[in-house]
């Protein structure tokens, strides 16, 4: 089995780190603690993660080459970004 580094790596890395971050130090949003939603943050990306490393898995099955996974994760994280900047 050949290990292949792609952008969704990075980013279910990422929200595996967020999630134990939260889990372990809190979570404050506009400078005020959240005591009972570190654990429901903390869940919430790492839904995300698996989301995305679902998401990898499906990429790697559609496309063979390295470069075109490179190429498709890359547009979809961008579009993911736009999409997120324009609801905001």
């Amino acid at each position: 089995m050949k290990l292949r580094i792609t952008p969704l790596n990075f980013a279910s890395a990422f929200f595996l780190f967020v999630a134990a971050y939260s889990w372990i130090y809190g979570i404050k949003i506009s400078g005020v603690q959240f005591q009972h939603l570190n654990g429901t943050i903390g869940w919430i990306f790492l839904l995300f993660a698996v989301v995305v490393s679902f998401m990898d898995i499906m990429f790697r099955n559609f496309f063979g080459e390295t470069k075109k996974i490179w190429i498709v994760e890359l547009s979809f994280i961008t579009l993911a970004v736009i999409i997120f900047l324009l609801v905001k």
